[in-house]
């Protein structure tokens, strides 16, 4: 099979826009093996990518393969309000299986880039146009420790349902405490993601989650972490996390009884803004 491929980006702010819709067929097709290569840790450039939340799935990303070279122009014309976006041409697979061979091959770093919040799949015959982008934010934060009782709030309300995690069925979980220390971990992390322009459970100094929890002074049994980058309420972060089969297991592990959570935005780094939740067992 010959398979022709580009890639476009583009930086811009644009005017706020209304809702979306979801695609259907072979583009729905995509779109859902893009999302579920996401879920995944993936080989990638030299590196293992980290487990991701899924694409949203929006029309107004879903652009004609043909005659819209111009993204700048292309974005204006569907009111997405946008910051970044980049576009990924194929000429060539003849199905979605084929298309997300050549992606797989081609542009991993570019569907594993954890900035990106929203996906449009457009497909006419052997010519597709995927499009990634992350949006404006649309609302107002509060600081990050009002946003942080968000997190809990959301994570507290999900804990009540049973619910499959991926395959992994999980009964409803005990509702888990405000940590001041984890929390303190988890803005910590937060900022240093924000201001650094990095994305991993990993700081730059080297240092896992359990490592900053016990520089900080928690003693603990167990301690997770979930991380999420581009998505601007605590209600999105928390629905991206239970779409993730990793990040819901972690969210619904009833060993957990506390939680810390931050966001912290820096308008220079790739995402703009990031969240860190830290889940413990205290000893």
């Amino acid at each position: 099979m010959r398979v022709l491929s580009s890639v476009a980006a583009l930086s811009l702010a644009l005017v706020v826009s209304t809702g979306a819709l979801a695609a259907t067929g072979e583009e729905a097709q995509l779109i859902d093996s893009i999302n579920t290569y996401r879920s995944k840790a993936q080989p990638c450039g030299g590196e293992a990518s980290l487990e991701l939340p899924p694409l949203n799935s929006d029309t107004r990303l879903a652009l004609s393969p043909e005659g819209t070279r111009d993204l700048q122009q292309a974005m204006t014309r569907a009111a997405y309000p946008m910051v970044n976006v980049q576009a990924i041409s194929l000429s060539g697979p003849r199905d979605a299986r084929a298309a997300m061979h050549a992606i797989e091959e081609s542009f991993c770093q570019v569907v594993l880039d954890p900035q990106f919040v929203d996906i449009g799949v457009s497909q006419e015959g052997r010519e597709w146009r995927i499009v990634l982008a992350r949006p404006l934010l649309s609302g107002r934060l509060g600081d990050w420790q009002a946003e942080g009782q968000k997190v809990l709030q959301e994570i507290n309300a999900a804990r009540k349902v049973p619910r499959q995690c991926g395959g992994q069925p999980f009964a409803a979980a005990p509702a888990l405490s405000w940590s001041g220390v984890l929390a303190g971990v988890a803005a910590n992390h937060t900022r240093a993601m924000a201001n650094q322009n990095f994305f991993d459970h990993i700081d730059k100094d080297g240092r896992t989650p359990g490592d900053r929890a016990e520089l900080a002074g928690y003693l603990y049994r167990q301690i997770g972490e979930n991380i999420a980058a581009g998505r601007d309420t605590a209600h999105k972060v928390v629905d991206g996390w239970l779409d993730s089969p990793g990040h819901c297991a972690t969210l619904m592990n009833p060993e957990f009884r506390e939680l810390g959570a931050a966001y912290a935005v820096d308008p220079k780094s790739d995402a703009g803004i990031y969240w860190t939740g830290v889940f413990g067992a205290p000893q």
